[in-house]
């Protein structure tokens, strides 16, 4: 049953971070609701689909979960490339996480899309105690760079939902404005 006015939109979205940030998490909270304590490492990348619903439209993600193990990084521009967006995620516990994150940010922004949405997501943040990434230092490096930034709980779900709510907002917006772009398939 077709809905009159509403756009349906299809978006290509990829997660990027290291092994262990929370990427496949984030997504299992987001797609399934379901948060596992030992979640199994990613081989290559994993691919979900999720439908949105936004008002008068309706966001399709083609979600791609890539490994954050270094053998895979050369992999990673197969998945970003064509992509509306990405997460870049990072685990707050770990500031060599948030380096690695960085490397992401400057490989995206070098090579993708250049209307690309990006993330900065800063995950994990129920272990507050093990804190050693400060919430700023995350939001300063995001906005110097031209990006979004949350921090994020796949435990708790803190702010998964509202994550893929973003940019599915933003998605649309770029959809009213630029409604041909590549990256985008709209169906009556």
């Amino acid at each position: 049953m077709a809905r009159t006015g509403n756009k349906r939109l299809q978006a290509k979205l990829v997660l990027l971070g290291d092994m262990g940030t929370g990427k496949t998490s984030l997504v299992l909270r987001f797609v399934k609701g379901q948060f596992s304590e030992y979640q199994e490492s990613t081989i290559g990348a994993a691919f979900f689909t999720q439908v949105l619903s936004l008002n008068e439209a309706t966001v399709k993600f083609d979600i791609w979960d890539t490994a954050g193990q270094e053998r895979y990084h050369s992999l990673a521009p197969m998945y970003y490339r064509g992509a509306a967006a990405a997460i870049v995620v990072y685990d707050i516990t770990s500031m060599e996480s948030f380096g690695r994150a960085k490397k992401w940010v400057q490989q995206v922004q070098r090579h993708a899309n250049p209307s690309l949405i990006m993330f900065l997501v800063a995950n994990k943040a129920d272990l507050e105690t093990d804190r050693k990434v400060a919430n700023e230092e995350g939001e300063e490096y995001a906005k110097e760079n031209g990006l979004s930034f949350l921090e994020t709980s796949a435990k708790t779900a803190q702010n998964v939902n509202e994550l893929f709510y973003e940019i599915g907002m933003e998605l649309k917006e770029i959809g009213k404005s630029k409604p041909f772009t590549p990256n985008w398939n709209q169906a009556a």
